[in-house]
């Protein structure tokens, strides 16, 4: 047998144990990484704040600088732990393998294009994505250190995605909990006792994502994975590579119209004025948190549906689905209200004397949260789709929230209520997604159903033959 074959245990985990277990157990380790993930992007802001609202405006500038890099591993990553789990869910554990060595060696390739062009067009490239005069400084400090760490942050994304589609969420989880708690006990270090300012929140992140990478990576140095990486196992495969374009696409174009949307509001905003940048920032990074819990929900549900689609299980895909949506649903539902409730004071968290500031992100978080069920259950019907291979619709679905029902709003809504309405824009799209995520669940579920009973009569011949 060879040592990449995966321990029919292992099979049994994914394919037998009931689904109001598997999920939440697969989901809880992405969870946690993910909110913990988030807390520190809120530490970053949170710290950052104090240095004023130029600063704060900063942190929204590179956060498109996050984008980029995410662009660079992402699609990657969601491409070969979607194409994966279905190969394991298959046994053809070499291919998966290869698969899974090309793309994290091609991630880190990428993410050094990013540092590279980065640096060289550092200046032209932070004024595009939204730095007035005043900020520019704040932004070259931040974009320092976070550009030189674009490497590891891209191939995080495959060993972070590759891992749990193959069932270690567990592994996954400490390699970004460890990372992101580095990085708030590093933050106030760096900031405040050094004095290093923004260029301190830059580094104290660039040394987290390093970490990460070192932590991630281990599981597969020391053979504690059903999959390994090398060099050797590199091969650009035809096959291989359109499944993982395919399926990663619409992560790759999903993250690019992210950026587009974070740029035109950057822009939009810091026309304002910088305190509209700074509200704006903050509201989403408080919001992010919301939808980081979603999508390690999410998450945790992508692989069993990979894994039970490429098995042959198609009862237990609607069923992880069924289960998956309502528990999304209902789980986000109270802490959005939370939330919405009590946005003043948390605005208040990042500053006391920017009255408009506090005004516009309170706006912004109320609307939001408002549209966060909606925005759960998109996430999990996105999910399903990349799971089980549907790139089309899962494309549609990654082009909907910062895309189809971003962009057409966005005139209407600075036409009628200016930047209140710049503002809410981001919120009113989330609740026009699921109009999109509607039509495409119910071919799913039609699918599944023709499936199932394509499997009932080929069962039932066989006992007759």
């Amino acid at each position: 047998m060879s040592d990449l074959s995966v321990p029919q245990a292992k099979r049994d985990f994914m394919l037998k144990t009931p689904v109001s277990r598997l999920v939440p157990q697969m989901a809880l380790p992405s969870i946690a990484a993910m909110l913990v993930t988030s807390a520190y992007h809120l530490a970053d802001t949170f710290f950052v704040s104090k240095l004023g609202t130029y600063a704060t405006g900063a942190v929204g500038v590179n956060s498109s600088i996050d984008h980029l890099i995410l662009m660079a591993g992402s699609f990657l990553a969601v491409g070969s732990s979607s194409y994966t789990s279905r190969l394991l869910g298959a046994n053809k554990d070499e291919q998966a393998a290869r698969v899974l060595s090309t793309s994290f060696f091609f991630a880190l390739f990428t993410g050094f294009l990013v540092f590279l062009l980065g640096n060289i067009f550092q200046v032209p490239l932070l004024r595009a994505l939204g730095s007035s005069d005043a900020i520019l400084p704040y932004s070259r400090q931040y974009a320092r250190y976070v550009l030189l760490a674009a490497p590891f942050m891209a191939a995080n994304f495959v060993l972070n995605h590759c891992l749990r589609a193959e069932g270690n969420s567990f592994y996954s989880m400490v390699g970004m909990v460890f990372g992101a708690v580095l990085n708030c006990v590093l933050d106030p270090i760096f900031i405040f006792s050094f004095r290093w300012g923004v260029a301190g929140a830059s580094l104290a992140t660039a040394i987290s994502k390093i970490v990460s990478f070192c932590i991630l990576l281990a599981p597969y140095l020391r053979r504690r994975t059903l999959l390994r990486i090398s060099p050797k196992l590199v091969r650009f495969v035809y096959g291989d590579v359109s499944e993982v374009i395919k399926t990663g696409s619409p992560s790759l174009f999903r993250l690019a119209l992210s950026t587009i949307a974070a740029i035109i509001l950057n822009n939009l905003a810091v026309s304002y004025g910088e305190s509209a940048l700074a509200a704006i920032t903050v509201a989403n990074r408080v919001t992010m948190f919301l939808v980081s819990a979603c999508l390690g929900f999410g998450q945790g549900f992508q692989p069993v549906a990979g894994f039970s689609w490429g098995a042959g299980r198609y009862d237990r895909v609607e069923e992880a689905y069924r289960f998956s949506a309502w528990a999304a649903i209902i789980g986000i539902a109270i802490p959005s209200l939370l939330i919405a409730v009590f946005a003043r004071p948390v605005m208040y968290l990042f500053t006391t004397e920017d009255l408009e500031m506090v005004n516009i992100g309170m706006f912004s978080l109320v609307i939001q949260c408002l549209a966060m069920p909606l925005h759960a259950w998109a996430i999990i019907i996105n999910m399903l789709c990349v799971g089980i291979g549907r790139a089309k619709s899962a494309l549609i679905l990654s082009l909907s929230r910062q895309g189809i029902c971003f962009y057409p709003i966005l005139p209407v809504m600075l036409w009628l209520w200016g930047v209140k309405g710049l503002a809410a824009v981001q919120g009113m799209a989330d609740m026009l997604t699921i109009l999109l995520g509607l039509p495409i669940i119910g071919l799913i579920k039609r699918d599944l159903r023709q499936q199932m009973e394509n499997v009932r009569v080929a069962s039932k011949n066989n006992s007759v033959t």
